[in-house]
C-alpha cells in the first residue's frame, strides 16, 4: 500500500511433490477509511519493508508428513497481503499516498510462479484463511483460468464465509463496511461478473452471493460460530453500546439464552447460504460449530491425531479435505447446531 514490491513466501516441493502446488493468499482484515489504511500502510499489512523475510509454514502449509499427509511434499507458497481489500483493490489515492495494487498483485504473482516452475504443475490448490479466504473464493475461476485443461485445479476457503447478515443492533454493520472498502479501493471491475451482472458491488464482495456462480470446485471450510464475525460483525462496540454482548463475544459459556438464540440464527443463515452450493457434486464444506476463525493452517486444528481436530462423523479437517481434493470421498458436512460439545452430526 505504501509502493514498495509485492513478496512471496515459498518452500519448494520435493519427490512426488515436485509439480504440484498451493498458493495461499494471506489475510489479515481490510481499511475502509484514511485513518484505517494509514495505519496499515506503516505495517507488515501494507509495506513489504516491514514484512518477516522468514515465516513459519503450518497446517496445511507444513512440511511434516505425520500432520500434513498429503500436502506436505507440494511447493508451498504464501502471497502477502498488502492491499486490504482481499486482493481485490485497484487504485491510486495520491492525496494520502496509497497504492491499492491487489489485483495487480494477484496477476503478476501469479505470472511470477509460473516463470519459477508452476507452468508445469499437474495439480494445484489456491487456499486462504479469513480475508484470504475471501480472496480465494473471489479468485478462484481466475486461477482456473492460469492452467492448461488438463491440470487439476481446485481452491479452499477457510474462514472466508462472511455473511452479510444484521447486526445485534438491527444494523448491517459488515455491509456498511464492505461498502467503504469497495468503494475507496475501486474493487467493483475485479468482482466475479457472474454476480456483479445481477447485484450491487458490495453485494459482490459477500461471498454469499459469488460462490454458486464459481465453476471451478471448491471446498468451504468455516465455524458456524465464526468467532470473527460474532466479535467484530454480529457485535461489533458500535452496535453493543451497553457492553451486554463483552462477555457472551469472547467467550460462548458467558453468553445468555437469547444470546444464544441470536448466535444460532446466524448458523442457521450460514447453512442455508450454501444450500445451493452444496448441491454441485463439484463442491465440498465443511462447517463445525466451534468458537474458531480458521483452522486449515493451525497445527491443532490440521491433523488426525484422535482428539485434535474438529470432526464431524469422526473424521477431522485435513482427512476430510484431502478425501475431497483428491476425488476419494464426496465431503458435504455441517456440525449440529450447538456450539462445540453437541452430538448431532449431519451430512447434506
Amino acid at each position: 500500500m505504501d509502493g514498495t514490491p509485492p513478496a512471496f513466501h515459498l518452500d519448494r516441493g520435493s519427490g512426488a511433490g515436485n509439480n504440484s502446488w498451493i498458493v495461499n493468499l494471506e489475510g489479515g482484515g481490510w481499511c475502509n477509511n484514511v485513518r484505517a489504511c494509514q495505519f496499515r500502510r506503516g505495517s507488515r499489512r501494507g509495506s513489504s519493508d516491514l514484512m518477516e523475510k522468514e515465516i513459519p509454514f503450518t497446517g496445511i502449509m507444513g512440511n511434516s508428513p505425520a500432520d500434513n499427509p498429503d500436502f506436505y511434499n507440494w511447493n508451498r507458497v504464501k502471497i502477502r497481503y498488502c492491499d486490504g481489500a482481499s486482493f481485490a483493490g485497484e487504485g491510486h489515492d495520491e492525496a494520502n499516498g496509497f497504492y491499492f495494487r491487489g489485483q495487480r498483485i494477484w496477476d503478476a504473482t501469479m505470472r511470477h510462479l509460473f516463470s519459477i516452475g508452476m507452468a508445469s504443475a499437474d495439480q494445484v490448490l489456491l487456499t486462504g484463511c479469513s480475508a484470504g479466504g475471501l480472496a480465494s473464493i473471489l479468485h478462484c475461476d481466475e486461477f482456473r483460468a492460469f492452467f492448461p485443461p488438463g491440470t487439476k485445479v481446485k481452491c479452499l476457503a477457510d474462514a472466508g464465509l462472511f455473511l452479510d447478515a444484521a447486526d445485534i443492533s438491527g444494523g448491517r454493520f459488515l455491509r456498511s463496511y464492505y461498502s467503504d472498502i469497495v468503494a475507496m479501493q475501486s474493487v467493483a471491475p475485479n468482482l466475479p461478473p457472474t454476480c456483479t451482472n445481477r447485484l450491487d458491488a458490495t453485494s459482490c464482495f459477500f461471498p454469499q452471493n459469488v460462490i454458486d456462480g464459481i465453476k471451478t470446485p471448491i471446498f468451504l471450510l468455516n465455524s458456524a460460530y465464526d468467532a470473527w464475525q460474532i466479535q467484530e460483525s454480529l457485535a461489533p462496540n458500535s452496535a453493543d453500546t451497553n457492553g451486554s454482548w463483552r462477555a457472551c463475544k469472547l467467550n460462548r459459556s458467558a453468553c445468555n439464552a437469547s444470546q444464544m438464540k441470536f448466535l444460532q440464527d446466524f448458523r442457521d443463515q450460514m447453512v442455508a447460504s450454501v444450500r445451493g452450493f452444496s448441491g454441485s457434486e463439484n463442491n465440498g464444506l465443511f462447517i463445525n460449530s466451534c468458537f474458531a476463525h480458521c483452522q486449515s493452517e493451525l497445527p491443532n486444528t490440521w491433523n488426525n491425531a484422535p482428539g485434535g481436530s474438529p470432526a464431524i462423523q469422526n473424521k477431522g479437517i485435513a482427512k476430510s479435505f484431502g478425501d475431497w481434493y483428491f476425488d476419494r470421498a464426496e465431503v458435504k458436512a455441517i456440525d449440529c447446531p450447538y456450539p462445540c460439545d453437541g452430538t448431532c452430526r449431519h451430512i447434506i
